[in-house]
């Protein structure tokens, strides 16, 4: 019954942006840390960004810190990650998950739910 659904990935070139979305049911969305990974081809998965329950606080992988930007709505029970300047290094599966005890910033435990993941390629 919980449901996380991932939209907004496409094909752009380096230097442009897409914004990505995460719809959230069946749980109280407010009650969650929300975060945002990827996976790459032949490399592990990444925590790219994380926020807290209200949205005070967020964590950023090295890579994208300065570009990617994330946000929730929690009346709209919806995860953001805006992506800017785009790098080919960012071509990815991107990843919404949820977790009601870990951190924002990946501590903690484990993300407990997970959406189907969203293709983000980035050309030249």
């Amino acid at each position: 019954q919980v449901q996380l659904v991932e939209s907004g990935g496409g094909v752009v070139q380096a230097g442009e942006s897409l914004r990505l979305y995460c719809a959230v049911s069946g749980l109280i969305f407010s009650t969650y840390v929300m975060g945002w990974y990827r996976l790459a081809s032949g490399k592990e998965r990444e925590l790219v960004a994380g926020i807290s329950r209200r949205g005070a606080s967020a964590y950023y992988s090295d890579p994208v810190k300065g570009r990617f930007t994330i946000s929730r709505d929690n009346a709209k029970n919806t995860a953001y990650l805006q992506m800017n300047n785009l790098k080919r290094e960012d071509t990815a599966v991107y990843y919404c998950a949820a977790t009601r005890s870990g951190s924002y910033n990946g501590g903690g435990a484990a993300y407990d739910y997970w959406g189907q993941g969203t293709q983000v390629t980035v050309s030249s």
